[in-house]
């Protein structure tokens, strides 16, 4: 069987605090928002992610909303093109209200740091030399 897409969909308590985050890190806007669900492209192969109200969310899951604050559902990695892109990426989320859960630091081969959104959603940016 083959699938002709992959994107993820996670859950918000702000769609416009949401919004605003991922619009400041320079993220392209899928489509446009709605009262229940903003989107975003990550990446060159146009990753998506959809960012949904809870209770819709949690409606259309049929399941309990994870609380991100207190550990992880999963950690999105964004690829940098060096170690200073890592580094300005640790000012840009900073400035945009994320909050640092990993300092940069080097990594075996590579250099990374993490960042939670609002949410408690957690990515690295990571630098790994070819």
């Amino acid at each position: 069987m083959e699938t002709k897409m992959i994107w993820a969909n996670l859950a918000v308590r702000d769609l416009d605090r949401t919004a605003k985050f991922y619009t400041s890190l320079g993220f392209k806007p899928n489509g446009k928002f709605n009262d229940n669900l903003v989107s975003f492209f990550f990446g060159k192969d146009n990753f998506i992610i959809h960012f949904f109200v809870e209770k819709q969310f949690k409606t259309a899951a049929k399941l309990e909303n994870a609380e991100l604050y207190m550990g992880s559902e999963i950690i999105f990695s964004l690829s940098a093109e060096s170690r200073e892109a890592v580094d300005a990426w640790v000012e840009k989320v900073k400035e945009a209200g994320a909050t640092i859960y990993a300092e940069a630091a080097d990594f075996d081969k590579g250099y990374t740091f993490g960042f939670s959104d609002p949410d408690g959603h957690k990515f690295n940016v990571l630098y790994w030399p070819s």
